[in-house]
């Protein structure tokens, strides 16, 4: 199996695409299995944490496993939800897309280095499961602007099925 995951993401203020590193957290599928996570129809996040947290792909399940979420003006706890989110399956090429319009944080002062999707349906952090993250590499700030991750048009999760 070949997956491609988070494939990009920018300020909008910025000129080019930043270079990050995205992966799914390795529960997820357990998740899913389990029926724990509709991407469709549960409220899905993204929320922004400092380079204080240490995504720990093989153990990380739920969002009570994620510390040190940002603060700042223009943020609010818990993150961002997810909206116009789309999945798709493509038979030809037996790909699987999950996608979602840009995330804006408007008129804020934020520094994060990690974005970490999850699905906040569930009634407790102990209870809502972690999708994915994507690491900024450094950090990434707004003073007083939007800060924006624009997820790239090919999706925010693309999984091949071979």
């Amino acid at each position: 199996m070949r997956m491609i995951l988070w494939l990009a993401a920018a300020l909008a203020y910025m000129v080019s695409p930043w270079l990050v590193t995205g992966k799914l957290y390795g529960l997820l599928f357990t998740s899913l299995w389990n029926k724990e996570i509709d991407y469709d129809t549960d409220i899905i996040k993204v929320m922004l944490t400092t380079s204080t947290y240490v995504p720990a792909q093989d153990t990380d399940d739920y969002k009570d496993n994620v510390t040190n979420e940002v603060s700042g003006t223009g943020y609010t706890a818990t993150g961002e939800t997810l909206t116009s989110k789309t999945v798709t399956y493509t038979a030809g090429t037996n790909v699987h897309k999950l996608d979602a319009a840009d995330t804006t944080w408007s008129a804020s002062s934020i520094t994060a280095r990690i974005a970490v999707v999850y699905d906040s349906s569930p009634a407790t952090d102990a209870t809502r499961p972690l999708i994915g993250y994507q690491d900024f590499i450094t950090d990434r700030t707004s003073d007083a602007g939007d800060f924006t991750i624009q997820w790239d048009a090919a999706g925010i999760v693309e999984i091949t099925v071979a």
